[in-house]
């Protein structure tokens, strides 16, 4: 289990700036967590660890990628676990977009964009467990080509104005990207 990993995370959540309350008293729960858990970031720790993912946006802001989860049964951003290996947060969402997308060349935004806790039933051998859910963004090439994987059973360009039924921070997590593209210019 990767030292440097647990490190990177603990700094990357502590130096954050969040948006606003909610993400605030997030950010306050992952640091907790990983304070408590030197295992936090790993699937044995239970009933919460820490997951990575990505919200793939095109260059023109337009569209997103979404990935229709083969275990959920519901559209999201890409993301999963920590690996050995890994080394950063940053890194774990970047390596969970590309092999999820099937794009290799995705733009990963500086620092974490969104924090957010969900249930789910499906990890492991566990009924229910917490996923402390670190979101990035990246920014597709024009060019790029999607592919989906075994997780996914179906990756999809969606624009911004026609998106499938998707949960609440999913839409904010939409809105941030779009902000920060527009930002980049």
């Amino acid at each position: 289990m990767s030292g440097a990993l647990h490190a990177d995370a603990l700094a990357t959540l502590q130096a954050w700036t969040p948006p606003g309350p909610r993400q605030a008293a997030l950010q306050e729960r992952y640091v907790a967590h990983l304070v408590a858990h030197p295992d936090g970031l790993w699937r044995s720790c239970v009933p919460d660890h820490v997951t990575a993912g990505t919200l793939v946006i095109a260059e023109d802001a337009a569209h997103v990628l979404l990935n229709l989860h083969r275990k959920a049964q519901r559209w999201f951003h890409f993301g999963g676990h920590c690996e050995p290996g890994d080394t950063s947060l940053a890194g774990v969402a970047a390596r969970e977009a590309r092999e999820e997308s099937g794009i290799a060349d995705l733009d990963l935004l500086p620092g974490p964009a969104q924090l957010d806790e969900h249930v789910v039933s499906f990890c492991g051998d566990h009924d229910e467990v917490h996923h402390l859910d670190v979101r990035y963004l990246a920014v597709a090439p024009a060019a790029a080509r999607e592919a989906a994987s075994e997780e996914s059973l179906a990756v999809q360009w969606w624009p911004v104005d026609a998106l499938p039924d998707l949960e609440p921070e999913m839409l904010d997590l939409i809105a941030a990207a779009r902000h920060h593209v527009a930002l980049r210019g």
